[in-house]
């Protein structure tokens, strides 16, 4: 059986920065990264459409799941700290005008490669194309799939989202195998079904919506760009509702709807003037331009045929006034009824995982067993598109790396 001093089972962002810390606090450790795919970190290329957004300079703890303990984390590690990491490493960084911050190439292979050579440079060993299925306390130490013996292990396999980049929810097994909890798992950040016809919209985006999840009252209200697919609705909006949306759908016994404020910089007062003055001066034009100057053209028509005020020769100017309030109404509240979320497979982070209780906040060791460390994905943190799960992924991996 071949001795180390830690594994780390997951090769992704918070098994790679809790590997290259430990090494680092004390180059002596005999440290090993087990990964089941036939390469190390394949989630992270995916990451911000591409370009990795790694962490965000806003990031706080009431931006997440389980804040209080979170604020612990980041205590040590806030998000200048995992800018310092990658800078210590030759990685340049820059934000943009809300606070994201990316590799200065905008390629995610950028932040890949630096981590992978550090790997290479700090002498870590890495074993790929290997699934960890079986971990048993021994002693003072962990027996891994029968093979391996280490002092300090890391499970750092992320959650369930995304299974074809490696993270298929088998971290969970692990974890109940040393003995620790596991709550209930939704998928989140994940775009959401409709029970409503919205293929007329297929593929058109309005930015800057706000949605507001309700069931018998309102839920979460969240903003940002909303992308209208075959069947449903994408976009940062909706899909920082799934994980919400989805709890709702099990657990609440009436339906639950999504609303659509589609102009939330206007007043309901100031779009009825805003149309009304439309139809003063573009009276002339067919209804379908009703709304051309503030939305998507297919999105205004949507509106009038929803209020069953839409004909292909109607023009602008036969709107009365009650016609001019209802389609104000409608597009400050456009209801959609929801059916579901396109599940983990579609879906950037698991919302739910190991609960908090059992790990030590101040170092990610386990209360339970002792030389245990839980990291990243695995863990019941989870927040919204932005820079937020990298800045918890590294975060975490790099005070659990200092604490081996």
């Amino acid at each position: 059986m071949k001795k180390y001093d830690a594994v780390i089972v997951g090769g992704c962002a918070s098994g790679i920065a809790a590997a290259i810390t430990a090494k680092k606090c004390n180059p002596k450790l005999n440290i090993v990264i087990i990964e089941k795919l036939p390469r190390l970190g394949k989630k992270i290329l995916a990451t911000g459409n591409g370009r990795c957004n790694l962490t965000n300079l806003g990031a706080e703890a009431s931006d997440y799941k389980n804040p209080a303990f979170v604020r612990m984390v980041f205590e040590k590690y806030p998000p200048e700290k995992v800018v310092d990491f990658f800078g210590s490493m030759g990685l340049l960084t820059y934000e943009d005008s809300e606070d994201r911050v990316y590799p200065r190439s905008n390629m995610a292979s950028s932040v890949l490669d630096t981590l992978r050579y550090e790997i290479d440079g700090l002498g870590i060993e890495v074993i790929c194309d290997m699934p960890v299925t079986q971990i048993k306390k021994q002693g003072d130490g962990f027996c891994v799939n029968g093979e391996f013996f280490c002092k300090k292990l890391v499970i750092a396999t992320g959650g369930k989202s995304s299974p074809s980049q490696g993270s298929d929810g088998s971290g969970y097994v692990l974890a109940k195998q040393l003995g620790h909890t596991v709550t209930r798992l939704y998928p989140a950040l994940v775009p959401l079904t409709v029970r409503d016809n919205v293929k007329p919209l297929k593929g058109i985006r309005a930015r800057n919506v706000e949605l507001s999840l309700r069931a018998e009252q309102i839920i979460k209200k969240t903003k940002g760009e909303l992308l209208f697919t075959e069947n449903g609705l994408s976009g940062i909006a909706a899909m920082e509702l799934a994980s919400v949306a989805e709890e709702s759908l099990e657990s609440v016994k009436c339906k639950t709807f999504t609303d659509v404020d589609f102009l939330p910089e206007m007043s309901s007062e100031e779009l009825v003037q805003y149309l009304l003055n439309v139809k003063k001066v573009k009276g002339y034009c067919d209804c379908d331009m009703l709304f051309a100057g503030v939305l998507p053209k297919q999105i205004g028509i949507e509106i009038c045929k929803a209020e069953k005020l839409y004909s292909q020769n109607k023009k602008i100017s036969q709107f009365t006034h009650s016609d001019i309030l209802k389609v104000a109404e409608k597009a400050k509240k456009f209801t959609f009824e929801i059916s579901g979320t396109k599940g983990f497979a579609n879906a950037q982070v698991t919302s739910g995982g190991v609960t908090v209780s059992e790990i030590n906040g101040l170092t990610m060791e386990s209360k339970l067993c002792s030389g245990l460390f839980l990291v990243g994905e695995i863990v019941d943190v989870d927040a919204g598109c932005g820079g937020y799960n990298l800045q918890w992924a590294f975060a975490s991996g790099m005070l659990a790396g200092e604490n081996i």
